[in-house]
């Protein structure tokens, strides 16, 4: 049959935990013979042994050999219905053969934010208030990133935060 017709298949070595309901969309090798696996509901890294859902990149760009990721943590916050997020340190892939990889990581990480918009709380720092959607979970997860400079210990900054998440729970905020 014609060569160019062929599946890509993933190495069954490299076959990640998957869920029962988690199909593979795309993978790539990286270097050390690890692979980089694209799911449904998100990305295993390698070595990781763990998916990150797709909900938790908040940046992804690639350069073309390049893929450089920026998850987000949940920082506790108590009585607040939404979760407050912080950066990770950037995590840079080197896909040697991406295939559709960074075309997957694109489209599900922009499909995953339902609703995003920034607000200042300061003269020149605010807080982004996002709403994701998560696999397998109704309705969206909030969250906020505030900029640096802005102290998310304030009870001033948590009720202003507080009113802002419930203004885009309304529905009155933009979608992209």
């Amino acid at each position: 049959m014609f060569g160019f017709l062929k599946k890509r298949r993933l190495p069954a070595g490299q076959r990640p935990n998957l869920a029962t309901d988690e199909r593979v969309v795309a993978w790539a090798g990286t270097t050390g013979d690890n692979v980089v696996v694209a799911t449904n509901l998100g990305l295993w890294l390698p070595g990781a042994g763990e998916r990150l859902g797709w909900h938790e990149l908040h940046k992804a760009t690639w350069s073309g050999r390049q893929l450089a990721l920026v998850a987000a943590r949940e920082v506790p916050v108590e009585g607040a219905d939404y979760a407050v997020m912080e950066d990770l340190p950037p995590l840079v892939l080197t896909l040697l053969d991406p295939d559709r990889v960074p075309e997957q990581v694109r489209v599900r990480v922009n499909k995953s934010i339902a609703h995003t918009s920034h607000h200042p709380l300061a003269e020149s720092a605010g807080v982004r208030v996002v709403g994701r959607r998560v696999p397998g979970a109704d309705g969206l997860r909030w969250t906020v990133r505030y900029d640096e400079g802005i102290d998310a210990a304030s009870p001033e900054v948590a009720r202003q935060t507080a009113e802002l998440v419930a203004w885009a729970r309304s529905g009155a905020g933009p979608t992209p």
